[in-house]
Parts: C-alpha cells; structure tokens; sequence
C-alpha cells in the first residue's frame, strides 16, 4: 500500500511540538504493517540542507507568487517529497512565524501551496507514483482535501489527523480568489467558514475519514467546550471519527541508551538515575536532595494551563516540592515563573526556551513530570515520562486520562497505578494531585513500583501504527465496493 503523507513539520528535520515526532515515526511504525508512506513537506532550510542530490519529479512556473520544484529526497528511514519554493519557505525564523514570533502574513499562500502540491501529487502528476491514500496532518496541510475534492484526484481516499483543533487556519474571505479553488468551493459544505475561509475545516468536510491523536480527544471535541466552533460538523461526521492514541519513538527515547543521559539505566536499576538527578539540580541550581523534584517540560501558555501551575507555584514549594521548568510561551506567564524562582532559590528552577537535550535529562532524572493541560488532544511528555520512570501528575482530560493510570487506592493495591490524575483544572486540584504524589513518594516500595509499571506501558507506535493500517485498508475496500 502506498500513502502519501502531507505534513508542515517533520522529526528530526524541522519541528516545533508533538506534530513533527508523530510525523517521523509513524511512517517508520506503518512499514511493519506493508504500508509504504512517502511524505511532502515544505522545502525549509533546514530541510533543504538535509540532503544533498536535489531530484526534482515535479516543477511549477509559478506556484503562488515564485517558480518550485519537488524533490525526493531519503533522510534516515524517512522517504521525503520536498517542496521546494524558495519565495515561500526560505525565510528566516521558525516555519509559520519570523524570528519576533509574528505569523508570516502569507501563510495563506505558503500552506494553499504545500496542500496545492499534495493534490496535484495524489492525482498523479508524478509519473510512476500514484498513491492509494492521501494523508494529510492539521491545518496547514488540510485544503489539499479541498483541492482533490474539486480537482482530478476526488476519487483518491483520504484521512486527516487532527492533532490540536484549536488550530484551524482561519483567513479572511478576501484570499478565496487567490487559492484558485471554484466559485462553488466557497460555500457552507466546502471552504466557507463564518463568512471567511477555514483551511482545518475545509479539510474536515471533505475528507473520507478523521482521525484525532487519542480516543478521549475525539468525543471532547464533539462537545461545544472543546469543539472549537466545530462540534457540529463533526458530530454529523461521527461514523467517520476514529480516535488513535499516539505513541513515541521506543529508540530515540530509550533511557538505557539515550546518549542525553549522564547515567543510563533500566527498569530493574532506578538507582542509576541518581548521577541524572544531581545533574538536573545542577542546571537548574536546586539544593540537592531535597526532597521530590518534579518538571513541567512545555509551552508556557494557557492551553498547558501553566498558569494554574503558576498560581500554586509557592504552595508546591511549601508542601516540601522541588521544580525544574523547562519551556517558552506567554510573557506573563515566563515573568510570573521567573519571580517565583527568584522567591524560591534552590527550590524552583526556571529555563526559558527549549533544549532537547535537557528534556531528555529532566526526564531521566527527575521524579515527577506535571502536565496541567486544560485541554490535550494526546500529549507526549507524559508518555515519555512513562518509558523513563518519571511519573506522570495529569489532568484528566483528553490523552492524558487514556495514558495514565491514576495512582488510586484501588490501582495501587493491584500494582497497576502508573501516574496520578486531577480534575479540575484547578489549582486546588492540582495541589492535592501534588501533595498524593508526596505521601506516594515516601513510601519507596509503592513508589517504585508505580516507577516500574509505568516503565512496562507499551507507549510505542506498534498497536496505534496497526490501526491506522486497518483504518487505511477499511479505506480502501470502501473505495473498491462503491467502485
């Protein structure tokens, strides 16, 4: 089977959050499955250094404002198409913003682009690659779903994966004559969205099925509290929604290899991530062995509900708590962190921005990851605290209540516990979740065992990258029963 993937960001060559890791790995998981996946992205520069022989299968005079090229490109056991379109993605900055955080004004242009190419490729215009599946990753790869809808390549079957709905890719109707779509696309059940143009939901009515990165996440989003506008769409499209939780890289987020690690270890030797610990105090200038050391690895926005962190920050520390934090986001919330560091030397540590490696560390060494969110389609740091003994404290919500097995007393006394759980998002909620994990931590034997069951979860992409086959094969027998 082959699928072409469409995607704005992929590991390791360009990535800003969980899209870019599920993007990488996926394709690596599908190929145990007989799934062949060949995935677009955009030509960036740290793409286009990535390889060196430049092929191109494809060329455009003029797409969007500039002459582009496809190239097949192999990075690792990526099979890549890139898109290379120098007026549109050869900037400076991150891949949707300049280097002050400000949104490219012709992101419309550059993302209408990257979807334009997916639909040409997906209806053929590659000679000796036709694709039985297009699938495509959020907003910015979304309208190639409209573009097949209303082009050559309508009959191809096609699934969207909705990683964050909150992102949609919403335009003013003033671009619709710029996207070279029909006059008829610009309607209720096409592109139309309150009176402009939603790329994420051009591409939720068009494709032939959604996929979302956790079961949970897929019935919240049919609710008005986190359906982001959208709700109604997709509860008229609910034969259609499949919520696959998503998994991680086993090898790069292996603690008995991780080249990140000062001390490497397994499940049957927690003691060896002590020389981690003392290197975690160390970057983030806490006083050694004081007690507990918990992480927040994440945007430091409202979404993550940082804030509700933020504002119980002292009491975590008065409830004997230790905090390493790691991230970058909303400039009141990083102030409001970094004066409580400032209040509370040798127990809380702030690091404004991200450092791979450093996640890494923090996950091998400290004893607790906090993940707050208010809403989480999946999330991926506490799976990866999961594979790395570092016990996830989550909100229940989303992803986050199907990974984590609430240390309950029920859960504790059949040694299945794997973390600890709190709703609502609150502080109130999220200091008492602080505080079970304290009284939790005192006891070694329990705390180790709950370290070590969380170690067994299967967190990889074998049993999600299974049904996503299964998903695409439905897919494709749909097709040849109504051929």
């Amino acid at each position: 089977m082959q699928v072409l993937a469409v995607t704005p960001e992929i590991y390791p060559l360009i990535k800003t959050g969980g899209l870019a890791d599920v993007t990488g790995a996926l394709p690596i998981a599908l190929a145990e499955h007989g799934v062949s996946v060949r995935t677009l992205v955009p030509g960036y520069p740290g793409v286009m250094t990535a390889f060196r022989k430049k092929r191109p299968l494809h060329q455009y005079d003029d797409l969007y404002g500039g002459p582009a090229a496809v190239h097949v490109a192999q990075v690792g056991e990526l099979d890549l198409l890139v898109l290379d379109a120098p007026h549109l993605f050869d900037r400076i900055g991150g891949p949707y913003g300049d280097a002050g955080g400000r949104d490219w004004p012709d992101n419309w242009q550059r993302f209408a682009a990257l979807s334009r190419v997916g639909a040409d490729v997906a209806g053929g215009a590659i000679p000796a690659y036709a694709p039985d599946l297009l699938h495509v990753h959020d907003w910015q790869a979304a309208l190639a779903l409209a573009y097949m809808r209303y082009g050559q390549a309508r009959s191809v079957p096609s699934l969207i994966t909705v990683h964050n709905l909150a992102y949609q890719g919403q335009f003013s109707a003033s671009i619709f004559p710029g996207l070279g779509l029909p006059p008829e696309a610009m309607a209720l059940d096409g592109v139309e969205y309150f009176g402009g143009v939603g790329f994420l939901k051009a591409g939720l009515q068009a494709a032939t099925a959604i996929t979302t990165v956790s079961p949970t996440y897929a019935q919240e989003i049919r609710t008005p509290e986190f359906g982001m506008g959208l709700d109604g769409l997709l509860n008229g499209r609910e034969a259609d929604l499949h919520g696959i939780v998503n998994g991680i890289d086993v090898e790069v987020w292996n603690p008995e290899t991780d080249p990140y690690l000062v001390s490497n270890y397994a499940r049957g030797n927690l003691k060896a991530r002590k020389p981690n610990r003392r290197a975690v105090e160390e970057r983030f200038d806490l006083a050694p062995d004081g007690g507990p050391l918990i992480c927040v690895v994440s945007r430091l926005t409202w979404q993550k509900g940082i804030d509700v962190l933020a504002s119980v920050v002292d009491q975590i520390v008065d409830a004997g708590v230790r905090i390493a934090i790691l991230g970058t986001g909303d400039a009141g919330i990083e102030g409001v962190l970094l004066a409580g560091a400032a209040r509370h030397r040798g127990r809380l540590g702030v690091v404004i921005g991200y450092d791979e490696a450093l996640s890494h560390l923090m996950q091998g060494g400290c004893d607790a990851i906090v993940v707050p969110s208010r809403f989480e389609p999946c999330g991926l740091t506490q799976l990866y605290g999961l594979r790395y003994g570092c016990v996830p404290i989550v909100a229940r919500t989303g992803g986050l209540a199907d990974t984590v097995i609430d240390a309950n007393q029920a859960a504790v006394s059949a040694g299945v516990a794997t973390g600890l759980q709190f709703s609502p998002e609150s502080g109130a909620a999220l200091l008492h979740a602080v505080r079970r994990m304290c009284q939790l931590h005192a006891n070694k034997a329990v705390w180790s065992t709950i370290q070590k069951q969380g170690m067994k979860s299967d967190v990889s992409w074998e049993g999600s990258a299974a049904k996503y086959a299964e998903l695409y094969k439905s897919l494709l027998a749909n097709k040849a029963d109504s051929a």
